[in-house]
């Protein structure tokens, strides 16, 4: 499954700070920031997979990636959310 395919049928997470996130955004994509995420680890439980995670420049969403797997959680690093951003406007 390519990425767009994944923003396409899954969820993105986004991983920045509340602040950023309202500083734009993917559409659609919901606001978990990074230092919440073992605290809320349950809630990706719930989501539809894969879930594609980003952040700004794609450090933390990476981070995100790696806590998120070693609890058996199907997701990906999307990078920066301005690249998911551009793969969500392309996905018909």
């Amino acid at each position: 499954m390519t990425i767009q395919e994944m923003v396409q049928n899954g969820t993105v997470v986004d991983v920045r700070t509340h602040g950023e996130f309202m500083g734009g955004n993917v559409a659609g994509s919901i606001n978990i920031p990074l230092q919440e995420l073992t605290a809320r680890v349950d809630e990706f439980r719930t989501m539809k997979t894969p879930v594609v995670l980003c952040c700004a420049s794609g450090n933390r969403s990476g981070m995100a990636t790696q806590i998120l797997q070693s609890q058996g959680i199907e997701c990906v690093n999307g990078g920066s959310w301005l690249e998911v951003n551009y793969y969500k406007s392309q996905v018909a």
